[in-house]
């Protein structure tokens, strides 16, 4: 059962993996009974439990990856008042700005 604080028990990657092992698990069981021989339901757990720990590591990578995302925009390095020397808040319009004669040698 989760706990309503969202703590420790909260980790829906931890609940995936959890899943995955489970079904390691009772797929060769369920093989053997209908009739694949050890052998086969061997390979078969051999083959799940080696994706499992593929999808596992590839979980936790893109759960570090999120919270480095998100720790980065939560930082505001440059202050909402500056926007550079540069810059212009506006439409858009670009000063000096006057079209090319014809079409550029890209079009």
């Amino acid at each position: 059962m989760r706990s309503p604080s969202g703590g420790p028990h909260d980790d829906p990657a931890g609940d995936v993996v959890r899943w995955a092992v489970f079904s390691c698990l009772l797929v060769p069981v369920v093989l053997v009974v209908y009739g694949t021989s050890y052998g086969g339901a061997a390979v078969a757990t051999l083959g799940l439990a080696a994706v499992t720990a593929a999808c596992r590591v590839l979980l936790r990578h893109s759960e570090k990856a999120g919270r480095s995302a998100a720790r980065l925009l939560s930082e505001d390095p440059v202050p909402h008042g500056h926007r550079g020397r540069h810059s212009r808040s506006g439409s858009g319009a670009h000063r000096g700005c006057h079209g090319s004669p014809g079409p550029s040698p890209h079009d």
